[in-house]
């Protein structure tokens, strides 16, 4: 089957809308902090029960999606994120904001696997190339999240969270009109495709499959430890602008957007592992450089930092569906959601280090994870071998 851009860029805009929610929670829990008399420690626990749901629990809707397709999430999942994320500036007690997290990252939790595994049908045979249209949607809504959060509340009040709702219905009504043709190949269209991965002579490779998800944790830890701690160094340890915090963290997403587009036909023309551990190993000294750095070579620096770091996202997707060709909607769960997931749990983590040592120690911290990331990559058997 050839490439279908049209259906990848559609699936992107609702990854897009999705994520954004996601994006917003970071900026958001210096607010939440203040409005609540918050610790760190709590704040990260915020994050945690967001990342719980949104993420770790992925791989729980890949599996039923691969004993059933349904592509009815498709349009519900970013109506749920979006109202969950609405109601958060509403909220005045912290249990209820803590459900409201968990709302919506459910929203966000549905609409991964039977994304990915939608687009799964419509790349080609580039299929880091292709994956990477659906995922820049995800990349490209984490960017944007901060500044749509930011501004909505800096103009509006806590309130303006409400904002949040209007692209989750818009968003929902594109993909009902959209609806028939958009899911057929999970359904009937895609027959032949679907008994070529039931009968594929790539045997699992589930050892190679824990040491990706581990390196994905790595991944996944750096980068939300980034967009997590920036608006607290920025905002509470240096006093700083708000906004200023909102268009570093921005900076930073939008650049994997950006390392997402370039970084997959790379892929596909090198290899994935090979691209995967350079990736990894080229963010260590660049984040060793951007402590280092002031003045509007930060910007220059985390961009960098966040356009290499973020290009493996959609290489990881297809490495995974390589390794458990017969479950691609566990495959993408696992990626997407648990160990992305994971690696939020390490952001709790680093709220503790915060508070015992500083924010300055908690962001240095990042700098091993890397390190580590890049260690487990060398250990992963790929291209998967057949079955004998």
């Amino acid at each position: 089957m050839a490439m279908n851009k049209k259906a990848l860029a559609l699936l992107s805009i609702g990854h897009l809308v999705t994520d954004l929610n996601s994006g917003a929670l970071p900026i958001l829990l210096p607010f939440f902090k203040e409005s609540l008399n918050l610790s760190y420690t709590m704040a990260g626990v915020i994050f945690l029960f967001g990342n719980l749901t949104s993420s770790v629990i992925q791989p729980a809707f890949g599996y039923f999606s691969d004993k059933h397709p349904r592509g009815w999430i498709l349009p519900l999942a970013p109506v749920i994120a979006c109202f969950g994320m609405a109601a958060t500036g509403l909220i005045s007690t912290y249990p209820l904001l803590i459900l409201a997290v968990m709302a919506s990252g459910l929203g966000v939790a549905g609409f991964h696997p039977e994304g990915y595994k939608t687009a799964h049908f419509f790349t080609g045979e580039k299929k880091a190339t292709g994956m990477s249209i659906f995922g820049v949607g995800g990349n490209l809504g984490y960017a944007l999240g901060p500044i749509w959060g930011i501004t909505l509340v800096t103009s509006f009040g806590m309130k303006g969270t409400l904002g949040m709702v209007l692209p989750g219905i818009l968003m929902a009504a594109i993909f009902f009109f959209s609806f028939s043709w958009l899911t057929a190949p999970l359904y009937s269209a895609s027959t032949q495709t679907k008994r070529e991965i039931e009968q594929s002579p790539f045997k699992k490779e589930w050892k190679s499959l824990f040491f990706l998800i581990g390196a994905v944790i790595m991944r996944s830890w750096t980068q939300l430890g980034l967009v997590t701690f920036i608006p607290f160094y920025y905002i509470d340890y240096l006093k700083g602008d708000p906004l200023y915090a909102g268009t570093l963290v921005s900076t930073f997403m939008m650049a994997g957007v950006v390392g997402t587009l370039v970084g997959a036909p790379l892929a596909d023309r090198w290899g994935y592992k090979k691209f995967l551990s350079i990736s990894m190993l080229l963010t260590v000294p660049l984040l060793l450089l951007f402590y280092k750095s002031t003045g509007f070579i930060v910007f220059i620096v985390l961009g960098i930092a966040g356009m290499i770091l973020i290009s493996s996202f959609t290489v990881t997707v297809v490495m995974a569906q390589a390794l458990l060709p017969q479950n691609l909607g566990m495959a993408s769960g696992l990626m997407v959601g648990f160990a992305v997931g994971t690696g939020g749990i390490g952001v709790t983590l680093l709220g503790a280090i915060a508070d015992h040592w500083g924010v300055p120690m908690a962001m240095r911290s990042i700098l091993l994870l890397p390190c580590i990331g890049y260690g487990l990559i060398l250990l992963i058997k790929y291209p998967p071998q057949k079955a004998e």
